[in-house]
């Protein structure tokens, strides 16, 4: 019992929150400031400067037939807009939708989308497209296509001819 309550005491003391005060220098009057007990996102260097991007838009609009909207839009150029349905088999939710930004070397991206029971299919400018089809098939694949055929016939033809007419009754094993 005694090491029950010993293990206790011990996980509430861990688990207490550890506050880590900064010890004020001397050359500063300042106060130390309240320990934080909410994580934020790290702060930048000193060298380098956090650019704000305000929210221009955000829309969220979440029906109870399970579908669903969403614009959003910030200041620097990024729009994400999206609707979707529990259309497909099993309910699974199908989504149509585009996103742009403007890429580093100053390009805009523009994409749209669909994904579906097909999978996720984006179309844009700065994809890259295969080929149309028919495309030449070289000659060694259609050599191939050729001699799997060959052989498919000839084994079919043996499993023809190893048939019996009337059903064994002996056991063993199948041809």
């Amino acid at each position: 019992m005694n090491f029950f309550i010993l293990a206790c005491v011990a996980t509430v003391a861990v688990a207490a929150p550890q506050y880590s005060y900064g010890v004020p220098s001397a050359e500063s009057s300042e106060e130390v400031a309240a320990p934080q007990t909410s994580y934020g996102a790290p702060r930048a260097a000193s060298s380098e400067e956090v650019e704000f991007v305000p929210i221009l838009k955000d829309d969220r609009v979440h029906e109870e037939d399970g579908t669903f909207n969403f614009d959003f839009e910030a200041a620097n150029g990024i729009r994400f807009s999206q609707a979707g349905s529990p259309d497909g088999d099993d309910d699974a939710v199908i989504k149509a939708g585009e996103y742009s930004y403007t890429a580093p070397d100053g390009t805009e991206i523009h994409v749209k989308f669909v994904a579906d029971e097909n999978g996720f299919q984006p179309q844009g400018a700065h994809l890259p497209v295969a080929p149309e089809f028919p495309h030449p098939i070289p000659q060694f694949v259609l050599d191939q296509i050729a001699f799997a055929a060959e052989e498919d016939a000839a084994r079919a033809a043996e499993e023809d001819s190893d048939e019996v007419a009337a059903p064994s009754t002996l056991y063993g094993r199948p041809n």
